[in-house]
Protein backbone atom coordinates (compact mmCIF):
# COMPACT_ATOMS: atom_id res chain seq x y z
CA UNK A 1 0.00 0.00 0.00
CA UNK A 2 1.31 3.45 -0.85
CA UNK A 3 0.19 7.03 -0.47
CA UNK A 4 1.27 8.92 -3.53
CA UNK A 5 0.25 11.06 -6.46
CA UNK A 6 -1.85 9.22 -9.02
CA UNK A 7 -0.42 8.13 -12.36
CA UNK A 8 -1.44 10.32 -15.33
CA UNK A 9 -3.95 7.76 -16.66
CA UNK A 10 -5.62 7.38 -13.26
CA UNK A 11 -5.62 11.13 -12.72
CA UNK A 12 -7.29 11.67 -16.10
CA UNK A 13 -10.11 9.24 -15.25
CA UNK A 14 -10.68 10.78 -11.84
CA UNK A 15 -10.56 14.31 -13.24
CA UNK A 16 -13.81 13.73 -15.13
CA UNK A 17 -15.57 12.54 -11.98
CA UNK A 18 -13.99 15.33 -9.97
CA UNK A 19 -16.07 17.92 -11.83
CA UNK A 20 -19.17 16.57 -10.10
CA UNK A 21 -17.26 15.87 -6.89
CA UNK A 22 -16.32 19.56 -6.72
CA UNK A 23 -20.01 20.45 -6.84
CA UNK A 24 -20.59 18.03 -3.93
CA UNK A 25 -17.63 19.47 -2.04
CA UNK A 26 -18.91 23.04 -2.22
CA UNK A 27 -22.70 22.52 -2.30
CA UNK A 28 -24.21 24.98 0.17
CA UNK A 29 -20.79 26.50 0.93
CA UNK A 30 -22.26 30.00 0.77
CA UNK A 31 -25.89 30.59 -0.18
CA UNK A 32 -27.69 33.47 -1.86
CA UNK A 33 -27.54 36.38 -1.03
CA UNK A 34 -23.91 35.37 -0.34
CA UNK A 35 -23.52 37.51 2.78
CA UNK A 36 -22.26 36.23 6.13
CA UNK A 37 -25.03 38.17 7.88
CA UNK A 38 -27.83 36.40 5.94
CA UNK A 39 -29.82 33.92 8.05
CA UNK A 40 -29.24 31.19 5.43
CA UNK A 41 -25.47 31.45 6.01
CA UNK A 42 -25.51 31.23 9.80
CA UNK A 43 -26.08 27.46 9.91
CA UNK A 44 -23.59 26.02 7.46
CA UNK A 45 -21.94 22.77 6.41
CA UNK A 46 -25.01 20.58 5.92
CA UNK A 47 -23.66 17.62 3.93
CA UNK A 48 -21.16 14.92 4.85
CA UNK A 49 -20.09 16.43 8.18
CA UNK A 50 -18.05 13.93 10.23
CA UNK A 51 -17.76 15.34 13.75
CA UNK A 52 -15.38 14.45 16.61
CA UNK A 53 -16.60 11.26 18.35
CA UNK A 54 -16.88 12.91 21.78
CA UNK A 55 -19.27 15.50 20.41
CA UNK A 56 -21.11 13.30 17.92
CA UNK A 57 -22.31 11.00 20.70
CA UNK A 58 -24.66 13.73 21.94
CA UNK A 59 -25.98 15.01 18.59
CA UNK A 60 -27.67 13.85 15.41
CA UNK A 61 -24.49 14.02 13.32
CA UNK A 62 -22.01 11.23 12.77
CA UNK A 63 -18.30 10.61 13.11
CA UNK A 64 -18.06 8.12 10.20
CA UNK A 65 -19.20 7.19 6.70
CA UNK A 66 -19.53 3.56 5.60
CA UNK A 67 -19.50 2.69 1.89
CA UNK A 68 -20.03 -0.75 0.37
CA UNK A 69 -20.18 -1.55 -3.33
CA UNK A 70 -19.38 -4.43 -5.67
CA UNK A 71 -16.49 -4.65 -8.12
CA UNK A 72 -15.11 -7.10 -10.65
CA UNK A 73 -11.35 -6.47 -10.67
CA UNK A 74 -9.04 -8.10 -13.15
CA UNK A 75 -5.85 -9.87 -12.13
CA UNK A 76 -3.28 -7.65 -10.40
CA UNK A 77 -5.67 -4.67 -10.44
CA UNK A 78 -5.04 -1.70 -8.17
CA UNK A 79 -7.55 0.56 -6.47
CA UNK A 80 -6.91 4.31 -6.44
CA UNK A 81 -8.78 6.13 -3.67
CA UNK A 82 -9.13 9.85 -3.11
CA UNK A 83 -10.77 11.02 0.10
CA UNK A 84 -11.85 14.67 -0.18
CA UNK A 85 -13.29 17.01 2.41
CA UNK A 86 -13.32 20.63 3.51
CA UNK A 87 -11.55 21.84 6.63
CA UNK A 88 -13.12 24.84 8.33
CA UNK A 89 -10.67 27.69 8.84
CA UNK A 90 -11.94 30.34 11.28
CA UNK A 91 -11.23 33.89 10.14
CA UNK A 92 -11.35 37.00 12.30
CA UNK A 93 -10.89 40.60 11.18
CA UNK A 94 -8.63 43.10 12.95
CA UNK A 95 -8.15 46.84 12.52
CA UNK A 96 -4.74 48.52 12.74
CA UNK A 97 -4.30 50.80 15.76
CA UNK A 98 -2.23 54.01 15.75
CA UNK A 99 0.28 52.40 18.14
CA UNK A 100 1.08 49.68 15.60
CA UNK A 101 -1.05 46.97 17.21
CA UNK A 102 -4.29 45.39 16.04
CA UNK A 103 -7.75 45.03 17.56
CA UNK A 104 -10.49 42.57 16.60
CA UNK A 105 -13.53 44.26 15.03
CA UNK A 106 -16.91 43.02 13.69
CA UNK A 107 -16.19 44.49 10.25
CA UNK A 108 -13.56 46.37 8.28
CA UNK A 109 -14.77 48.56 5.42
CA UNK A 110 -12.61 48.89 2.32
CA UNK A 111 -13.20 50.54 -1.04
CA UNK A 112 -14.97 47.62 -2.74
CA UNK A 113 -15.81 45.26 0.11
CA UNK A 114 -16.61 44.96 3.79
CA UNK A 115 -14.57 42.26 5.53
CA UNK A 116 -16.38 40.29 8.24
CA UNK A 117 -15.61 37.22 10.39
CA UNK A 118 -16.24 33.98 8.51
CA UNK A 119 -15.39 30.27 8.42
CA UNK A 120 -13.53 29.55 5.20
CA UNK A 121 -13.38 26.04 3.75
CA UNK A 122 -10.05 24.71 2.54
CA UNK A 123 -9.94 21.56 0.40
CA UNK A 124 -8.11 18.56 1.85
CA UNK A 125 -7.24 15.29 0.12
CA UNK A 126 -5.98 11.91 1.26
CA UNK A 127 -4.78 9.73 -1.63
CA UNK A 128 -3.94 6.04 -1.66
CA UNK A 129 -3.13 3.41 -4.28
CA UNK A 130 -3.69 -0.15 -3.06
CA UNK A 131 -3.29 -3.49 -4.88
CA UNK A 132 -6.70 -5.17 -4.73
CA UNK A 133 -5.07 -8.30 -3.27
CA UNK A 134 -4.04 -6.33 -0.17
CA UNK A 135 -7.67 -5.40 0.52
CA UNK A 136 -8.68 -9.01 1.30
CA UNK A 137 -8.81 -10.02 4.94
CA UNK A 138 -8.14 -7.17 7.34
CA UNK A 139 -7.50 -4.73 4.50
CA UNK A 140 -5.46 -1.57 4.87
CA UNK A 141 -5.62 1.44 7.13
CA UNK A 142 -4.68 4.97 6.02
CA UNK A 143 -4.46 7.36 8.98
CA UNK A 144 -4.15 11.11 8.45
CA UNK A 145 -3.90 14.19 10.62
CA UNK A 146 -3.79 17.94 10.23
CA UNK A 147 -2.00 20.06 12.87
CA UNK A 148 -3.35 23.23 14.40
CA UNK A 149 -2.02 26.48 13.01
CA UNK A 150 -2.51 30.19 12.49
CA UNK A 151 -1.62 32.62 9.73
CA UNK A 152 -2.21 36.29 9.10
CA UNK A 153 -2.80 38.30 5.94
CA UNK A 154 -2.35 42.08 5.88
CA UNK A 155 -5.24 44.18 4.61
CA UNK A 156 -4.27 47.19 2.47
CA UNK A 157 -6.34 50.18 1.41
CA UNK A 158 -6.34 51.76 -2.07
CA UNK A 159 -3.07 53.58 -1.37
CA UNK A 160 -1.28 50.44 -0.20
CA UNK A 161 -1.35 51.39 3.49
CA UNK A 162 -1.90 48.59 6.05
CA UNK A 163 -5.29 49.23 7.65
CA UNK A 164 -5.82 45.84 9.25
CA UNK A 165 -5.29 42.14 8.93
CA UNK A 166 -7.16 38.85 8.72
CA UNK A 167 -6.22 36.14 11.20
CA UNK A 168 -7.00 32.55 10.21
CA UNK A 169 -6.87 29.73 12.75
CA UNK A 170 -6.86 25.97 12.16
CA UNK A 171 -7.75 23.44 14.82
CA UNK A 172 -6.05 20.05 15.08
CA UNK A 173 -7.94 17.22 13.43
CA UNK A 174 -7.31 13.57 12.61
CA UNK A 175 -9.00 10.70 10.84
CA UNK A 176 -8.57 7.32 9.24
CA UNK A 177 -9.58 5.70 5.96
CA UNK A 178 -10.15 1.92 6.19
CA UNK A 179 -10.31 -0.16 3.01
CA UNK A 180 -11.13 -3.86 2.80
CA UNK A 181 -12.73 -6.37 0.44
CA UNK A 182 -14.30 -9.81 0.62
CA UNK A 183 -15.03 -12.25 -2.18
CA UNK A 184 -18.65 -13.25 -2.76
CA UNK A 185 -19.83 -16.79 -3.45
CA UNK A 186 -21.00 -17.40 -7.00
CA UNK A 187 -19.90 -18.17 -10.55
CA UNK A 188 -18.29 -14.76 -11.05
CA UNK A 189 -15.33 -13.22 -9.23
CA UNK A 190 -17.03 -10.36 -7.46
CA UNK A 191 -15.65 -8.51 -4.45
CA UNK A 192 -17.56 -6.45 -1.94
CA UNK A 193 -15.48 -3.32 -1.35
CA UNK A 194 -15.83 -1.60 2.02
CA UNK A 195 -14.52 1.94 2.58
CA UNK A 196 -14.93 3.59 5.98
CA UNK A 197 -13.97 7.17 6.77
CA UNK A 198 -13.75 8.09 10.46
CA UNK A 199 -13.06 11.26 12.38
CA UNK A 200 -10.68 10.13 15.13
CA UNK A 201 -10.15 13.51 16.79
CA UNK A 202 -9.61 13.25 20.56
CA UNK A 203 -11.08 16.72 21.16
CA UNK A 204 -13.74 16.89 23.82
CA UNK A 205 -15.92 19.83 24.84
CA UNK A 206 -14.41 21.88 27.69
CA UNK A 207 -15.23 20.59 31.16
CA UNK A 208 -18.49 21.86 32.55
CA UNK A 209 -19.71 23.28 29.25
CA UNK A 210 -21.95 22.01 26.50
CA UNK A 211 -20.01 22.88 23.36
CA UNK A 212 -22.25 23.73 20.42
CA UNK A 213 -21.88 22.73 16.80
CA UNK A 214 -19.91 25.90 16.11
CA UNK A 215 -17.10 24.66 18.37
CA UNK A 216 -17.03 21.19 16.81
CA UNK A 217 -16.94 22.26 13.15
CA UNK A 218 -13.24 23.28 12.99
CA UNK A 219 -12.39 19.73 14.12
CA UNK A 220 -14.80 18.10 11.64
CA UNK A 221 -14.48 16.72 8.12
CA UNK A 222 -16.98 18.65 6.00
CA UNK A 223 -18.65 17.52 2.73
CA UNK A 224 -16.74 14.24 3.00
CA UNK A 225 -16.79 11.99 -0.06
CA UNK A 226 -14.71 9.36 -1.84
CA UNK A 227 -13.54 8.87 -5.41
CA UNK A 228 -12.43 5.30 -6.16
CA UNK A 229 -11.00 4.05 -9.44
CA UNK A 230 -10.06 0.54 -10.56
CA UNK A 231 -6.90 0.23 -12.61
CA UNK A 232 -8.34 -2.83 -14.39
CA UNK A 233 -11.89 -4.07 -14.06
CA UNK A 234 -15.25 -2.48 -13.31
CA UNK A 235 -17.72 -1.62 -10.57
CA UNK A 236 -21.35 -2.73 -10.59
CA UNK A 237 -24.08 -0.12 -10.50
CA UNK A 238 -25.77 0.08 -7.11
CA UNK A 239 -28.80 1.72 -8.70
CA UNK A 240 -29.29 -0.58 -11.69
CA UNK A 241 -27.30 -3.79 -11.13
CA UNK A 242 -27.51 -6.84 -13.41
CA UNK A 243 -30.16 -9.36 -12.41
CA UNK A 244 -27.67 -11.87 -11.01
CA UNK A 245 -26.16 -9.26 -8.67
CA UNK A 246 -29.34 -7.67 -7.27
CA UNK A 247 -29.37 -9.74 -4.08
CA UNK A 248 -25.69 -8.98 -3.37
CA UNK A 249 -26.24 -5.27 -4.03
CA UNK A 250 -29.24 -5.22 -1.69
CA UNK A 251 -27.08 -6.68 1.08
CA UNK A 252 -24.52 -3.84 0.87
CA UNK A 253 -24.55 -1.39 3.78
CA UNK A 254 -24.16 2.29 2.99
CA UNK A 255 -24.38 4.65 5.95
CA UNK A 256 -24.41 8.44 5.52
CA UNK A 257 -23.25 8.15 1.91
CA UNK A 258 -24.23 6.53 -1.41
CA UNK A 259 -21.93 5.21 -4.19
CA UNK A 260 -22.70 5.77 -7.88
CA UNK A 261 -20.82 5.14 -11.10
CA UNK A 262 -18.97 8.29 -12.14
CA UNK A 263 -16.64 9.55 -14.83
CA UNK A 264 -17.16 9.15 -18.54
CA UNK A 265 -20.54 7.72 -19.62
CA UNK A 266 -20.28 4.12 -20.75
CA UNK A 267 -17.44 3.31 -18.34
CA UNK A 268 -17.73 1.66 -14.94
CA UNK A 269 -14.23 1.94 -13.50
CA UNK A 270 -14.83 4.96 -11.20
CA UNK A 271 -17.20 5.34 -8.25
CA UNK A 272 -18.17 8.50 -6.40
CA UNK A 273 -19.46 7.86 -2.87
CA UNK A 274 -21.29 11.03 -1.91
CA UNK A 275 -23.35 12.30 1.04
CA UNK A 276 -25.75 13.71 -1.56
CA UNK A 277 -27.82 11.10 -3.40
CA UNK A 278 -26.91 11.12 -7.10
CA UNK A 279 -27.69 9.04 -10.17
CA UNK A 280 -25.11 7.01 -12.08
CA UNK A 281 -22.76 9.14 -14.18
CA UNK A 282 -23.91 12.52 -12.82
CA UNK A 283 -22.71 15.50 -14.83
CA UNK A 284 -22.63 19.27 -14.62
CA UNK A 285 -25.09 20.92 -17.02
CA UNK A 286 -23.08 22.19 -20.01
CA UNK A 287 -24.88 25.55 -19.94
CA UNK A 288 -23.92 26.18 -16.29
CA UNK A 289 -21.92 29.44 -16.20
CA UNK A 290 -19.93 28.56 -13.08
CA UNK A 291 -20.21 27.51 -9.44
CA UNK A 292 -23.12 29.21 -7.64
CA UNK A 293 -22.97 26.96 -4.52
CA UNK A 294 -26.76 26.95 -4.15
CA UNK A 295 -28.16 24.04 -6.17
CA UNK A 296 -31.55 24.39 -4.46
CA UNK A 297 -32.09 27.44 -6.67
CA UNK A 298 -32.59 27.72 -10.43
CA UNK A 299 -29.44 29.15 -12.03
CA UNK A 300 -31.27 31.71 -14.16
CA UNK A 301 -33.26 33.13 -11.24
CA UNK A 302 -30.22 33.00 -8.97
CA UNK A 303 -28.07 34.92 -11.46
CA UNK A 304 -30.74 37.59 -11.97
CA UNK A 305 -31.38 38.03 -8.25
CA UNK A 306 -27.65 38.19 -7.51
CA UNK A 307 -27.14 40.88 -10.15
CA UNK A 308 -30.01 42.83 -8.55
CA UNK A 309 -28.41 43.00 -5.08
CA UNK A 310 -27.74 46.50 -3.78
CA UNK A 311 -24.22 47.90 -3.87
CA UNK A 312 -23.98 47.57 -0.08
CA UNK A 313 -25.09 43.92 -0.22
CA UNK A 314 -22.48 43.22 -2.89
CA UNK A 315 -19.82 44.90 -0.74
CA UNK A 316 -20.52 42.52 2.14
CA UNK A 317 -20.73 39.50 -0.16
CA UNK A 318 -17.32 40.32 -1.65
CA UNK A 319 -15.89 40.64 1.84
CA UNK A 320 -17.50 37.42 3.07
CA UNK A 321 -15.50 34.98 0.95
CA UNK A 322 -13.47 34.94 -2.26
CA UNK A 323 -15.90 32.41 -3.73
CA UNK A 324 -18.85 34.66 -2.92
CA UNK A 325 -17.00 37.56 -4.55
CA UNK A 326 -16.54 35.43 -7.69
CA UNK A 327 -20.30 34.76 -7.84
CA UNK A 328 -21.05 38.49 -7.58
CA UNK A 329 -18.58 39.26 -10.37
CA UNK A 330 -20.00 36.43 -12.50
CA UNK A 331 -23.56 37.76 -12.18
CA UNK A 332 -22.48 41.34 -12.88
CA UNK A 333 -20.53 40.46 -16.02
CA UNK A 334 -22.66 37.64 -17.47
CA UNK A 335 -23.26 38.29 -21.20
CA UNK A 336 -26.92 38.24 -22.36
CA UNK A 337 -26.34 35.19 -24.55
CA UNK A 338 -25.06 33.20 -21.54
CA UNK A 339 -28.02 34.26 -19.43
CA UNK A 340 -30.39 33.31 -22.25
CA UNK A 341 -28.84 29.86 -22.35
CA UNK A 342 -29.90 29.35 -18.71
CA UNK A 343 -33.57 29.87 -19.61
CA UNK A 344 -33.97 26.21 -20.52
CA UNK A 345 -32.49 23.30 -22.40
CA UNK A 346 -33.99 20.50 -24.49
CA UNK A 347 -31.99 17.24 -24.22
CA UNK A 348 -34.39 14.65 -25.60
CA UNK A 349 -34.73 15.57 -29.28
CA UNK A 350 -33.72 12.89 -31.78
CA UNK A 351 -33.74 12.68 -35.53
CA UNK A 352 -36.60 10.63 -36.99
CA UNK A 353 -35.48 8.70 -40.07
CA UNK A 354 -36.47 5.59 -41.95
CA UNK A 355 -39.39 4.32 -43.99
CA UNK A 356 -41.96 5.40 -41.42
CA UNK A 357 -40.76 8.96 -41.20
CA UNK A 358 -42.79 11.75 -42.76
CA UNK A 359 -41.51 15.08 -43.92
CA UNK A 360 -43.28 18.09 -45.25
CA UNK A 361 -46.95 19.00 -45.05
CA UNK A 362 -48.15 17.02 -48.02
CA UNK A 363 -48.21 13.69 -46.15
CA UNK A 364 -49.46 15.10 -42.88
CA UNK A 365 -52.94 14.08 -41.81
CA UNK A 366 -55.61 16.65 -41.13
CA UNK A 367 -57.39 17.03 -37.80
CA UNK A 368 -60.22 19.50 -37.27
CA UNK A 369 -59.41 21.08 -40.62
CA UNK A 370 -55.84 22.04 -39.64
CA UNK A 371 -52.85 20.26 -41.22
CA UNK A 372 -50.06 19.16 -38.92
CA UNK A 373 -47.06 21.36 -39.72
CA UNK A 374 -44.43 18.85 -38.68
CA UNK A 375 -45.74 15.66 -40.27
CA UNK A 376 -46.70 14.09 -36.93
CA UNK A 377 -49.84 11.88 -37.17
CA UNK A 378 -52.60 13.10 -34.90
CA UNK A 379 -54.75 10.61 -32.96
CA UNK A 380 -58.43 10.27 -33.65
CA UNK A 381 -59.18 11.17 -30.03
CA UNK A 382 -57.20 13.40 -27.65
CA UNK A 383 -55.04 11.70 -25.03
CA UNK A 384 -56.84 13.70 -22.35
CA UNK A 385 -60.40 14.98 -22.33
CA UNK A 386 -60.77 18.11 -20.14
CA UNK A 387 -64.51 17.49 -19.87
CA UNK A 388 -63.82 14.26 -17.99
CA UNK A 389 -62.55 16.30 -15.01
CA UNK A 390 -66.14 17.17 -14.15
CA UNK A 391 -66.51 13.79 -12.47
CA UNK A 392 -63.72 14.40 -9.93
CA UNK A 393 -63.81 16.47 -6.73
CA UNK A 394 -60.53 16.36 -4.73
CA UNK A 395 -62.23 17.65 -1.60
CA UNK A 396 -65.03 15.06 -1.64
CA UNK A 397 -63.56 12.00 -3.43
CA UNK A 398 -62.58 8.98 -1.34
CA UNK A 399 -60.45 5.89 -1.89
CA UNK A 400 -60.31 2.56 -0.08
CA UNK A 401 -56.96 1.62 1.52
CA UNK A 402 -56.63 -1.57 3.59
CA UNK A 403 -60.41 -1.78 3.79
CA UNK A 404 -60.76 1.79 5.09
CA UNK A 405 -62.30 4.69 3.19
CA UNK A 406 -59.93 7.68 3.06
CA UNK A 407 -60.74 11.23 2.05
CA UNK A 408 -60.24 14.82 3.15
CA UNK A 409 -59.94 14.88 6.94
CA UNK A 410 -58.74 11.27 7.34
CA UNK A 411 -55.64 10.57 9.42
CA UNK A 412 -52.87 8.36 8.07
CA UNK A 413 -49.42 7.10 8.99
CA UNK A 414 -46.81 7.87 6.30
CA UNK A 415 -44.88 4.87 4.92
CA UNK A 416 -42.98 6.17 1.84
CA UNK A 417 -42.27 3.47 -0.74
CA UNK A 418 -38.61 2.69 -1.37
CA UNK A 419 -39.10 2.22 -5.11
CA UNK A 420 -40.06 5.85 -5.71
CA UNK A 421 -39.23 7.82 -2.55
CA UNK A 422 -37.87 11.32 -2.80
CA UNK A 423 -34.99 11.73 -0.33
CA UNK A 424 -37.04 14.38 1.47
CA UNK A 425 -39.69 11.76 2.28
CA UNK A 426 -37.29 10.09 4.70
CA UNK A 427 -37.84 12.97 7.11
CA UNK A 428 -41.58 12.25 7.40
CA UNK A 429 -41.53 8.45 7.38
CA UNK A 430 -43.46 7.14 10.37
CA UNK A 431 -45.17 10.46 11.12
CA UNK A 432 -48.91 11.04 11.16
CA UNK A 433 -50.61 13.25 8.61
CA UNK A 434 -54.03 14.57 7.62
CA UNK A 435 -55.44 13.94 4.15
CA UNK A 436 -56.37 17.23 2.47
CA UNK A 437 -57.50 15.93 -0.94
CA UNK A 438 -57.73 12.87 -3.17
CA UNK A 439 -56.29 13.61 -6.61
CA UNK A 440 -56.53 11.68 -9.89
CA UNK A 441 -53.93 12.13 -12.63
CA UNK A 442 -54.42 11.77 -16.38
CA UNK A 443 -52.88 8.28 -16.33
CA UNK A 444 -55.48 6.99 -13.89
CA UNK A 445 -53.23 7.15 -10.84
CA UNK A 446 -54.44 8.30 -7.43
CA UNK A 447 -52.49 10.54 -5.07
CA UNK A 448 -53.22 11.69 -1.53
CA UNK A 449 -52.37 15.32 -0.71
CA UNK A 450 -51.47 15.51 3.00
CA UNK A 451 -50.14 17.83 5.69
CA UNK A 452 -47.99 16.50 8.54
CA UNK A 453 -49.89 16.84 11.79
CA UNK A 454 -47.09 18.35 13.92
CA UNK A 455 -45.85 20.66 11.16
CA UNK A 456 -46.03 24.24 12.55
CA UNK A 457 -46.43 25.50 8.98
CA UNK A 458 -49.38 23.24 8.14
CA UNK A 459 -51.90 26.11 8.10
CA UNK A 460 -49.74 28.08 5.67
CA UNK A 461 -49.31 25.02 3.43
CA UNK A 462 -53.08 24.52 3.48
CA UNK A 463 -53.75 28.15 2.50
CA UNK A 464 -51.22 28.01 -0.34
CA UNK A 465 -52.11 24.50 -1.48
CA UNK A 466 -48.51 23.30 -0.98
CA UNK A 467 -49.04 19.71 0.17
CA UNK A 468 -46.98 16.54 0.34
CA UNK A 469 -48.14 13.80 -2.02
CA UNK A 470 -48.18 10.04 -1.48
CA UNK A 471 -49.68 7.09 -3.30
CA UNK A 472 -52.28 4.94 -1.51
CA UNK A 473 -49.80 2.11 -0.77
CA UNK A 474 -47.53 4.60 0.99
CA UNK A 475 -49.97 5.36 3.81
CA UNK A 476 -51.54 3.37 6.64
CA UNK A 477 -55.07 4.39 7.73
CA UNK A 478 -55.50 5.51 11.34
CA UNK A 479 -58.60 5.82 13.43
CA UNK A 480 -60.08 9.30 12.93
CA UNK A 481 -60.67 11.28 16.09
CA UNK A 482 -64.29 12.02 16.80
Amino acid sequence: MSVTTFAPETEARLAVARQVADAVLFEGYVLYPYRASAAKNRLRWQFGVLVPPAWGADCDEHEFQHTECLMEPKADATLAVELRFLRARRRTVQRARPDGGFETVPELRLGDRTLVPWDEGTEERVEAIVPVGELLGDGVRVPFDRPAGEDTEPVLDESGRVVGRMVRRYEEMSGVLRLSASELDGPYRVLRLTAIVENTSTWTPPDGTAADRDAALPRSLVATHLLMGLGAGSFLSMTDPPEWAKHAVASCRNLHTWPVLAGEPGRADVVLSSPIILEDHPAIAPESPGALYDATEIDEILALRTAALTDEEKREARGTDDRAAAVIDLADTMPPEVLERLHGAVRSLREVTGAGATTGRASAPVADGFPDEFGVPRPDTPWWDPASDAGFDPGQDRIVVDGRSLGAGSRVLLRPGLRRTDAQDLFVAGRTAKVEAVLHDVDGGVHLAVTVEDDPGADIRREQGRFLYFQPDEVEPLEDEA
